[in-house]
């Protein structure tokens, strides 16, 4: 699967569409299966033995909110070949924008800020566990912490992120605060929390989720997290709720 991001119309008309373009090599679908995916509760398999899961609301909905924002949801498919679906929505006046062509651009932006923002002053000091499957997140979250001097260890599950607690707690070096991804392969957040909880880990533990609905928060608190934090990351809210669970307290960088 590859995404693909680009201008749909030349920036200097008035109402410019971007779109995202998902594109898979899968199983595809038949033109019939294709005419009713969109519809709420629909299948493309509708079998009592289909491999997939759902409730058949997911491009239902997308589709309804890219048309709130100006654009849609279409695409095509070939049974045995795959299918690609492009969102488009609008972006507002874009005339003098430049489109950043890589996330390599938006860190580069942002290890070029001047430190005036209202969180960098902020110096962490500590060992962070960030256990988070996603590369960029990953990339993200890391550079943000450790340039604010924090040493970060990443763990792409939540299994390999108890096997870092208790490598870090034998060689004597356990780590003072757990940025806790709660949707992640092999071993999600939750039970990870638990089974941390479970065998006396008593590190402060954030949840990071896209999960905001109500509840949510409190479910990861029941799971045994000390703090919330909704995603998309915001990076002054990080460095601030992270500053709060360190054991040592930051200090301000010099001027």
């Amino acid at each position: 699967m590859r995404l693909v991001v680009r201008l749909l119309d030349p920036p200097d008309i008035a109402q410019p569409h971007i779109g995202f373009e998902v594109i898979d090599s899968g199983v595809g679908l038949a033109s019939d299966q294709w005419a009713s995916i969109f519809k709420p509760f629909s299948q493309a398999d509708s079998s009592t033995t289909r491999r997939f899961g759902g409730t058949g609301l997911g491009l239902t909905i997308s589709k309804r909110l890219a048309q709130m924002l100006g654009g849609d949801i279409t695409g095509e498919s070939t049974p045995g070949k795959g299918s690609s679906f492009l969102a488009s929505i609008e972006t507002g006046p874009l005339k003098n924008v430049r489109m950043l062509e890589g996330a390599d651009e938006v860190f580069h932006a942002v290890a070029n800020e001047p430190p005036s923002q209202p969180a960098c002053n902020i110096q962490l000091v500590g060992r962070i566990l960030l256990a988070e499957d996603g590369p960029d997140n990953q990339r993200l979250i890391a550079h943000v912490l450790t340039r604010r001097g924090a040493a970060v260890t990443v763990a792409e599950n939540g299994q390999i992120a108890m096997d870092e607690v208790v490598r870090a707690r034998d060689i004597g070096q356990p780590f003072d605060c757990i940025l806790m991804d709660m949707q992640m392969p092999v071993l999600d957040g939750y039970d990870a929390t638990r089974l941390l909880r479970e065998a006396g880990c008593r590190t402060p533990i954030i949840a990071l989720t896209a999960h905001t609905m109500q509840g949510d928060r409190e479910k990861c608190l029941q799971a045994g997290c000390n703090d919330y934090l909704a995603k998309p990351i915001d990076r002054d809210a990080l460095l601030q709720l992270v500053a709060r669970h360190l054991p040592a307290p930051s200090e301000p960088i010099p001027s």
